[in-house]
């Protein structure tokens, strides 16, 4: 069959498709008006109605198929169905569209419009016409009664045979219709199927996740559940260090309250350095605002870090000096202890044997007070000659051991005992001139507070 296109046609081939007629929705499409004959040399008009059923689009058209066509490609000639004005509207369409004469067929075949949607499926077809003007071999003449029976005869046989073809078109449409109804509500079925299928395999990867998800959970909690036995066991030994700290804190509570006494006496020496302490306080100050003024400009963090592990190094220094401090004045308490007592004991036994001399030279008697550990070192000693020798009293520094005569002046004592002793300008805590590393570092962790 030959293939013509339209003046308004485009380049492109319409949509067509191998689906078979019986597969095909004629309702949807209703095609109105259609003349049995057109003449031939003359444009024609085709009216159809869209009905609700369809939804037009851009590429849907309308051919003309010569009658016994078994699929779309067969079509003679087509043009593009214009789109309707309301495509929204829920109601049938009126559209009409008109074929030029050039490309018409030039045969007196029976053919057919026929709407083609844009998936090539006809939605609807128009009854069979023809291209030939109508002359009178188409009134047929009876001159005798026989021809007129015989022709009565055929046309009732048509009439019977139309009846029945209506009959049949009838059912068939009626056929068509549940076809469609039931296509429509297996798609449906179709549709949902999908969706449950869809929402079925979301809930196995949902399923599966939580799965995982449990898992991890499991895995998790039985690491917390390790990580807090070992804080309890962390708990329990922090608990009786605490304890232990408690009782050590008591007993050293305990020892300042004995320590206590003491620090009155270093009350004077304070007074003596409260200048020192203001400059060293001033210089304190000036060392604070460098550090501030270094954090300020130290914005990293890695610089903050390594600040703080060297805070915390610091401390940890501080905390062991501290110690050692601790252990030292310890140490110098009972060193200068037994130095008191093995003084005391020589001024006992020097005492013993001059008992008669005592009373012509008495020995004067300590300030105590006056000096910076209240002059416990000074001992009386007597030269014993041959028959009773004057008994000459000493001053001894319990550091240096150098000795001083009694009847010399208290500060050429004191200045030589402070000379070997440092003090702190913040706390006021003593430390010996031959600890000075410990005594600058306790005032490095003052600093640092």
């Amino acid at each position: 069959m030959m293939k013509t296109s339209t003046m308004d046609e485009t380049s492109d081939e319409p949509p067509t498709s191998a689906v078979l007629l019986d597969n095909c929705h004629f309702s949807q499409v209703i095609f109105n008006n259609v003349d049995k004959f057109y003449v031939p040399g003359g444009d024609i008009t085709c009216y159809y109605t869209l009905t609700q059923n369809i939804v037009p689009r851009g590429k849907d058209w309308v051919g003309i198929f010569r009658v016994g066509w078994k699929t779309t490609r067969e079509y003679y000639t087509f043009m593009w169905a214009p789109l309707p004005s309301d495509a929204r509207s829920d109601t049938a369409v009126q559209q009409q569209i008109q074929f030029k004469a050039y490309y018409l067929p030039k045969d007196d075949e029976y053919y057919q419009f026929c709407y083609v949607d844009q998936d090539g499926v006809v939605r609807g077809a128009s009854v069979p016409f023809q291209f030939r003007a109508e002359t009178e071999d188409d009134i047929l003449v009876v001159t005798t009664q026989g021809e007129v029976e015989e022709v009565e005869l055929q046309n009732k046989n048509l009439r019977k045979e139309n009846e029945e073809l209506k009959a049949n078109c009838a059912s068939l449409e009626k056929q068509n219709i549940n076809l469609e109804k039931e296509l429509n509500k297996m798609q449906e079925l179709q549709n949902s199927l999908e969706s449950l299928r869809s929402n079925t395999e979301k809930l196995e990867l949902e399923l599966n996740s939580l799965k995982k998800e449990n898992k991890q959970l499991k895995e998790l909690d039985d690491c917390r559940e390790a990580e807090l036995h070992q804080l309890k066991e962390q708990i329990q030994n922090v608990t009786s260090d605490k304890e232990r700290l408690e009782t050590r804190l008591k007993t050293a509570l305990d020892h300042m309250d004995q320590l206590q006494s003491q620090v009155l006496n270093y009350e004077k020496e304070v007074e003596n350095l409260s200048l020192m302490d203001r400059d060293k306080t001033e210089q304190l100050e000036s060392l604070k605002e460098e550090n501030r003024q270094l954090r300020a400009i130290g914005t990293q963090q890695q610089q903050n870090h390594d600040l703080m592990k060297e805070l915390e190094e610091q401390k940890r220094l501080f905390q062991i000096l501290q110690a050692k401090k601790n252990e030292a004045n310890e140490e110098n308490q009972k060193r200068r202890e037994d130095e008191l007592l093995r003084h005391l004991a020589q001024a006992e036994e020097v005492s013993s044997f001059s008992v008669a001399s005592q009373a012509q030279a008495p020995i004067p008697s300590p300030e105590v007070g006056r000096f910076l550990f209240g002059n416990p070192y000074c001992a009386a000693g007597a030269k014993l000659g041959a028959g009773a020798a004057d008994l000459v009293s000493i001053r001894k520094c319990p550091t240096c051991d150098e000795v001083f005569p009694e009847d010399s002046e208290t500060s050429q004592y004191e200045a030589p005992v402070q000379s070997h002793v440092l003090k702190c300008p913040v706390c006021s805590e003593i430390f010996e001139k031959s600890n000075k590393q410990v005594f600058d570092d306790h005032v490095f962790c003052h600093g640092l507070e």
